[in-house]
């Protein structure tokens, strides 16, 4: 025998060596299927082996070079022995067997490859499966916006022809507070209400600020008096709808006013109804504003603070002295009077027509390849 020969011979010898992929039993279970998927080298041969455990047929046994091209099909398959398949190219088979019975199937499979050079021994069959995504376009009947049409269109708006702010007096009033010795009340507490909104469809009455003001004796009012002089000649303009100096302070025209420095002093604290009740049964309270002083005053333009009752305590810690305090609050209301007024105005409509339009749909799949 010459070399040539010899070397054919081994070659074939080593390469005709059948290597199993698979030997295992597949449960099938009534009107389903199973599959199985391996990766096999361009030149290998493929042989196949189906035998149902106790004589029954499997309804379908099917061979697909991944994905749908069909290698072989059987039918009713009681026993299938060393099917053979010769592989063009690298490539994953899948091989699917199905059950339309009513029982289970028990499917001994053996597949076994006969790789054809050396290059190829080692080619591994096991799969793995990669995630893929891919763009479908679908076909959709749409409004379609074409154009537009613009139209003058008469509305009705509101508008203000009439606007006013004044002062408005909400307490002017003179209060005793007694002192320790006398055995009278040395707390006193002046409650007030802040003048209610009024909204209306034409009309609105709203509280913009207010201000308080507490002064004691003949030496708080003779500094009030020496204020009310004051606002004449220094506010001229913004006078026009405020009357006293604390509404001077309520309307922002004012920054100070003058408060003297000697007399007697009191104790104030500005309180809602509920803190105040708290205050009289002596437990803890909230104040909204509190301090002592012969006399003092404070704004407030807080959307809070501008309806509602509130009540100002006045607090005597004189032994001997008895107080008389003057309580005043200014309130600044803005009175609003409206009408209706029509005016032209443009619609824009859109214009739509029906259209098949092709929309993309982003789609992910999963398929098997080749380890190698």
């Amino acid at each position: 025998m010459n070399k040539f020969l010899a070397l054919l011979l081994f070659t074939a010898l080593c390469f005709g060596q059948k290597i199993t992929v698979a030997d295992l039993q597949l449960r099938i279970n009534p009107s389903s299927s199973e599959e199985l998927f391996y990766s096999f080298a361009a030149g290998d041969k493929v042989l196949l082996t189906v035998e149902e455990a106790n004589g029954n047929a499997v309804d379908e046994v099917s061979v697909f070079e991944y994905p749908e091209t069909y290698k072989y099909k059987g039918h009713d398959v009681k026993k299938e022995k060393n099917r053979e398949f010769v592989i063009g190219n690298k490539t994953v088979y899948k091989f699917k067997f199905s059950n339309t019975a009513t029982d289970v199937r028990l499917c001994m499979v053996k597949i076994v490859r006969i790789p054809v050079s050396k290059q190829t021994e080692n080619h591994v069959t096991s799969v793995k499966w990669i995630t893929k995504q891919d763009t479908v376009w679908n076909s959709v009947t749409k409004d379609v916006v074409v154009g537009y049409d613009t139209l003058k269109v008469q509305k009705t708006r509101k508008v203000a022809y009439f606007e006013k702010k004044y002062e408005e007096v909400v307490m002017d009033k003179n209060q005793r507070v007694e002192a320790k010795t006398t055995f009278g009340e040395t707390r006193v507490s002046v409650p007030f209400s802040l003048p209610i909104n009024v909204i209306g469809k034409d009309e609105t009455k709203k509280v913009v600020a207010w201000a308080y003001w507490v002064g004691v004796g003949k030496e708080s009012n003779e500094y009030w008096n020496q204020n009310r002089k004051m606002i004449v000649g220094a506010v001229q303009g913004a006078a026009s709808y405020f009357t006293t100096p604390l509404g001077g302070i309520a309307a922002g025209a004012l920054t100070n006013l003058a408060l003297p420095s000697n007399g007697e002093d009191v104790g104030y604290v500005l309180l809602n109804e509920s803190n105040n009740k708290l205050l009289f049964q002596d437990k803890a309270y909230k104040a909204i504003d509190e301090g002592k002083g012969i006399a003092a005053y404070k704004r407030f333009v807080d959307g809070g603070m501008l309806q509602g009752a509130f009540s100002l305590v006045l607090i005597n810690d004189n032994y001997v002295q008895p107080i008389d305090v003057n309580i005043k609050v200014s309130a600044i209301v803005e009175h609003t009077k409206y009408k209706d007024e029509k005016f032209m105005d443009f619609s824009i409509t859109p214009r739509y027509e029906k259209k098949i339009i092709k929309e993309p749909q982003l789609i992910s799949y999963k398929i098997p390849v080749s380890l190698n």
